[in-house]
């Protein structure tokens, strides 16, 4: 079965973990054992989560002797963004119309 890639980015977001590790990554390259410092869990689980966002396509990791450095890939956020888009202009518009029919309101009172 396969599956859309706003789905598979959809699914590696909805981990706190894993929005944090992003979080990181967006200031700059890091080690497996800089991701893991702020986390209370073991390296192990640490790479299961590198894997969700890997597979996601949010990080890639490239190869330095022995270390292997991860980097945020952020082309799949901006297609996010994109799908958000039109959401965010329908309660825009909602919102609008929300505060036009209060100053209407107001200006009958």
């Amino acid at each position: 079965m396969s599956t859309d890639s706003l789905s598979v980015t959809l699914a590696a977001l909805a981990d706190p973990t894993r929005r944090a590790i992003l979080a990181q990554l967006a200031q700059g390259e890091a080690t497996v054992t800089e991701l893991a410092e702020p986390f209370e869990m073991s390296l192990p689980a640490i790479s299961k989560h590198l894997k969700v966002l890997e597979r996601a396509q949010l990080i890639t990791r490239s190869r330095d002797a022995q270390w292997r450095p991860c980097h945020l890939n952020p082309e799949p956020l901006k297609d996010l963004a994109d799908w958000l888009e039109h959401y965010r202009q329908f309660w825009e518009h909602s919102f609008d119309r929300l505060d036009e029919y209060l100053q209407e309101l107001q200006s009958t009172e």
